[in-house]
């Protein structure tokens, strides 16, 4: 089978998981008072603040475990995770770009880039307003990749955090987590990185080319969503909605 026909096959599946809800390329959805898209990539657009966000980029992740354990990977996911955060800014234009921590898969990771790489982050951060948010993987500031540093970062009625708060109060974006769906039909599962929200708060996808993921059905979800959750799954180029009671544990 050809990787297109499998990805059809994949969205195919959503699609009967998501019933009569629409498929989109972007999703819309109200959070205290803002108006948030939910692209297709698993980055988030506030088009009112020009400001894009992303989550859990763990660039250096690959060099981070040769220097760490001896495991050598390809060492290409940082080209490709900028390649495709590059994409998004070239499409929407923004002038704030927030990454929502853990946007190094280590504190040393700014130091390893290699010098094609340092470039191209340069070259995304001209112009605009960059910031970055701590993580648990990357706590400590290192002035020499550019941006300001913050530990959250409040924008209209929302605050930007990486790790969720159980008693955040209405509002709240973070990431951390890794959200993952997973819908099985007629036999066939499909996992995929999805957005999770219960319109109060929104727990974003890692958007790094090589992170894993965690399924939206593990225990470490429910005291933030106690009355349930939408799970919006990227898709090939759509994203669909899908209610916790269609989505599957691992």
């Amino acid at each position: 089978m050809s990787d297109s026909s499998h990805r059809f096959d994949e969205d195919a599946i959503l699609a009967l998981g998501l019933r009569l809800e629409k498929t989109v390329k972007a999703a819309g959805l109200m959070l205290a008072g803002e108006t948030l898209t939910l692209d297709r990539t698993g980055a988030l657009w506030l088009e009112a603040h020009r400001t894009l966000v992303v989550s859990d980029l763990h660039l250096e992740k690959g060099s981070s475990f040769a220097e760490r354990s001896g495991q050598f990977l390809p060492p290409y996911d940082t080209r490709e995770t900028l390649s495709c955060l590059h994409e998004v800014i070239q499409r929407l234009d923004p002038t704030r770009v927030v990454a929502l921590g853990d946007s190094f898969h280590d504190a040393r990771g700014p130091e390893r880039l290699e010098p094609g790489d340092r470039a191209m982050v340069a070259a995304l951060q001209a112009g605009r307003d960059w910031v970055w948010i701590a993580g648990n993987h990357d706590a400590t500031v290192n002035e020499g990749i550019g941006g300001r540093y913050c530990e959250s970062l409040a924008i209209g009625g929302l605050t930007l955090r990486h790790e969720p708060a159980r008693d955040a109060a209405p509002g709240e974006i973070a990431g951390h987590l890794h959200p993952c769906g997973k819908v099985t039909m007629r036999g066939r599962s499909v996992r995929r990185r999805c957005f999770v929200t219960d319109e109060r708060r929104l727990v974003m996808p890692a958007f790094g080319a090589l992170t894993g993921g965690l399924n939206v059905r593990a225990a470490a979800f429910d005291p933030l969503f106690p009355q349930g959750f939408t799970a919006h799954l990227l898709g090939d180029g759509r994203v669909f909605a899908i209610g916790r009671a269609m989505l599957g544990k691992d």
